[in-house]
């Protein structure tokens, strides 16, 4: 079922809770101790649903959580009081919808209750007020129906604009749209629409990127994907997974091969590497029209040191004769090497559409950036659908100053690789069965 967009007459005069996502970096302000923005990212990714509610005469209620609170002190409403909380309040928000987009916004002091209700009372059509932190209340990530009711007591319509929660089973994402009439935002439609290109009618050849530290959070999308795509390039700190699993030398190198959670204790991550290597053993990628390449690629050579704080580097040949000797013991792949960064520049230029989640590299280090910021540019300069995936990747992008010279960038992270591993979203599949 395709997702609905809210329309005018749904939402004129009407009362709104837009569940945002502005769980965004704080810094601290040394000289006056305020907290402040440090990324607003997510921040402007919600500015055009928010700015078409207040156009068209919506009182809009905007609901978000911010890090995670502990929530170790509760008072009778099971609301937190512990004063370690206070550095999760979304005050710092707030200042910044003000001064920078100035938007008529005022931060309540909760989410739910008489206060909550009386100030929701008094909102005339265009303004707008931002509830507490979601998470001060226990009763959101449990799901409680007594707290989706509260909020749902708020309002009259619920929007969700929220791609990167849709994965939680949480009161304000599944709760509410099972008990007011529920649209998505136009972000969050931009979002399914553009993944679900990569999925199911990407202008080929699809190349995916795959980089980052943990196997672990991208698995699913890497099983999926890889039945999808022509070509799957590996970097960064999973690459180590594969290699391993093909028995190549990793030294001391970052590797994720068992699960944290203990439900999966039986899975090895080493092993599904080996097994998606295995499963697409006899399918080919053509390099130039006519060199056939495995369609699963990890690197051939590897940026190796000490420790990603040193200085001194060397390029480890990873195709052969690679000894584990006191010498070698103590290095760490930290970046692709340059041989597999031209591979994978070049087949970059072939596709028709790129995805690329993970850095390949410690890119935050310049001597192991190189990997990532080749990646970049050569995206950059291609005529294909670039698609970003994560936070981190988007850092890296910032960081190169080539964000803007990509087709889109989702900063969705866990539920993008969700979604792209082809399971149901809580949040979508409430969207879907609202009223």
């Amino acid at each position: 079922m395709p997702l609905k967009l809210p329309s005018i007459t749904s939402i004129k005069n009407r009362t709104v809770l837009v569940r945002v996502d502005f769980n965004v970096p704080l810094t601290l302000d040394k000289t006056t101790g305020e907290r402040l923005v440090r990324d607003a990212t997510r921040l402007r990714a919600a500015r055009r649903t928010i700015e078409w509610l207040r156009e068209h005469g919506a009182k809009i209620i905007l609901a978000s959580h911010l890090g995670r609170p502990k929530c170790n002190q509760l008072d009778k409403s099971g609301k937190t009081t512990d004063e370690a909380d206070a550095q999760f309040s979304l005050k710092p928000v707030e200042m910044y919808l003000k001064t920078q987009f100035h938007w008529p916004v005022t931060l309540v002091p909760d989410c739910v209750g008489e206060v909550v209700e009386t100030t929701v009372a008094a909102l005339e059509p265009g303004e707008m007020v931002l509830l507490e932190n979601l998470r001060f209340y226990p009763a959101e990530k449990k799901n409680e129906a007594w707290f989706a009711r509260g909020l749902a007591k708020l309002c009259e319509v619920y929007l969700n604009e929220a791609f990167s929660n849709c994965h939680r089973n949480h009161a304000s994402m599944t709760g509410v749209p099972m008990l007011r009439p529920s649209f998505a935002g136009f972000e969050l439609k931009q979002e399914i629409d553009h993944l679900s290109q990569v999925i199911t009618k990407p202008h080929r050849p699809l190349v995916v990127i795959v980089g980052g530290a943990k196997i672990a959070d991208k698995i699913g999308a890497l099983e999926n994907l890889s039945n999808v795509a022509d070509a799957v390039l590996v970097g960064g700190g999973i690459a180590n997974d594969f290699l391993k699993s093909q028995g190549i030398e990793i030294h001391r190198s970052f590797i994720q091969d068992t699960p944290i959670d203990a439900n999966q204790k039986n899975l090895n991550y080493v092993t599904v590497a080996g097994e998606i290597i295995s499963e697409h053993k006899t399918e080919r990628v053509l390099k130039d029209g006519y060199i056939p390449l495995p369609k699963i690629i990890y690197p051939v050579d590897a940026v190796a040191a000490r420790s990603a704080e040193a200085e001194k580097t060397v390029i480890v040949d990873l195709t052969h004769d690679i000894q584990d000797t006191d010498k070698d013991k103590p290095l760490m792949y930290l970046d692709i090497g340059p041989k597999t960064t031209q591979l994978y520049c070049e087949l970059i230029k072939t596709a028709g559409t790129v995805f690329w989640n993970g850095p390949v590299g410690v890119y935050e280090k310049p001597q192991f950036a190189a990997g990532s910021r080749a990646i970049a540019q050569a995206m950059a300069k291609t005529t294909a659908v670039t698609i970003i995936g994560g936070g981190d990747t988007i850092a890296a992008l910032q960081q190169f100053k080539l964000a803007d010279r990509m087709d889109y960038l989702s900063a969705a992270g866990s539920a993008a690789l969700e979604f792209l591993s082809g399971a149901a979203l809580p949040g979508l599949v409430a969207l879907e069965r609202s009223r």
